[in-house]
């Protein structure tokens, strides 16, 4: 025979409608409850009607979903994770949130009542101010675990903190330094979380760009993005992101600081965008729409900072490498910007440069993604 799993009791007032589910193992424990329920003044006031309904399951009795698996993937952990149809919708949906937000409503609160965990073992601005910031303004709470809160994979596995932070959270964005670590998060938590930077890629960042290319450029496809520097986290990014979305991505990089060969591979496998490697930024930047920089030496690698200094002399996006771009070119910068090093400071300052639009831009793309990871 078939058990009850619940019921489901629906109130129909002229003006509105409440429905309540009741668990079985409530009446088991108390067997005057539906009588004090159906018999309070809530439920027998005329003109109220009252529908009760069984569910039944074919288990002998009900038993609680196992907090083991997410029922489904909704991470973002790459870029190339999800099609073009989908990346264009949550930058869309950027678009629109963001407007909303700089209007001065405040009523779009999708994330009240929910609480994201930011977990950093890297130190941050950016990553910090516009996860914490974007989830407060619609609605959420963001709490901050630095360095020295977990050490995770340290003090703590990162399993075990995966699986512990998802039962106090609805969402987990991490900022760390092995990729594996992102990796294992998302294997282990059963809420969805989000990449906020590994060394191996740094996708949010991308999603903002991409954002900033809509906003001043009118479109992403077809476009030509060159970039000038180390073969980083930035540029596996935006290989990932032309695997999926149809531009042409040059990367210009000393010999030896190519960006990683199987991730290079995938891009053009997919066949979907023009890639190009070379060591010649003068020749990689003509005809760009974006010329591009980072750092030179990330974090982690400041020991590397004086020989890398020696070995990416040319590789200096100053005003004549701009000029080579031409005038429709725009220089953009994940930023933080060492100038006078990657970057002159009058580049960074020139009218077409959207540094700094990037980096607010940072929020609303972050935004419009939890929004779809938590499906909203």
């Amino acid at each position: 025979m078939a058990a009850i799993s619940s019921f489901s009791v629906s109130l129909s007032i002229p003006s509105e409608k409440s429905s309540f589910s009741i668990s079985p193992s409530i009446l088991s424990s108390s067997p005057q409850f539906l009588s004090k329920f159906l018999h309070s003044p809530r439920t027998s006031v005329s003109p109220f009607s009252l529908k009760i309904s069984c569910n039944a399951s074919s288990t002998v009795s009900a038993q609680p979903t196992p907090l083991t698996a997410k029922t489904e993937l909704k991470d973002f952990l790459h870029i190339s994770d999800f099609d073009k149809d989908t990346i264009l919708r949550i930058l869309d949906r950027a678009i629109e949130v963001k407007a909303l937000i700089k209007s001065g409503d405040r009523t779009f609160q999708p994330f009240k009542g929910k609480t994201m965990a930011m977990i950093f073992a890297k130190p941050s601005m950016r990553t910090r101010v516009s996860f914490e910031t974007g989830f407060t303004l619609l609605g959420g709470h963001a709490i901050y675990l630095g360095p020295d809160d977990i050490q995770m994979g340290k003090r703590e596995e990162t399993r075990d903190v995966a699986r512990v932070l998802c039962r106090y959270n609805d969402i987990i964005m991490a900022r760390v330094f092995a990729h594996q670590d992102i990796l294992d998060l998302a294997k282990y938590a059963t809420v969805p979380v989000i990449n906020g930077l590994t060394d191996y890629n740094h996708p949010c960042q991308i999603m903002a760009d991409a954002l900033t290319m809509i906003e001043h450029i009118g479109q992403l496809e077809g476009t030509k993005v060159v970039y000038v520097g180390d073969g980083n986290n930035i540029v596996h990014s935006w290989l990932l992101l032309a695997s999926v979305i149809p531009f042409h991505f040059v990367c210009a990089c000393p010999t030896g600081f190519e960006p990683d060969e199987k991730t290079v591979e995938k891009a053009r496998k997919a066949g979907i965008s023009k890639i190009e490697i070379t060591n010649d930024p003068k020749e990689a930047v003509r005809g760009a729409d974006v010329v591009y920089s980072d750092v030179w030496a990330s974090m982690g690698q400041k020991e590397e900072a004086a020989y890398r200094r020696q070995v990416f002399k040319g590789f200096q996006v100053d005003k004549s490498l701009m000029d080579i771009a031409g005038s429709k070119a725009f220089f953009m910068h994940c930023l933080p910007a060492e100038r006078g090093v990657e970057v002159t400071d009058e580049v960074v300052e020139a009218s077409n440069s959207i540094v700094f639009q990037q980096a607010e831009n940072r929020l609303h793309a972050q935004n419009a993604i939890m929004l779809h990871v938590l499906g909203k």
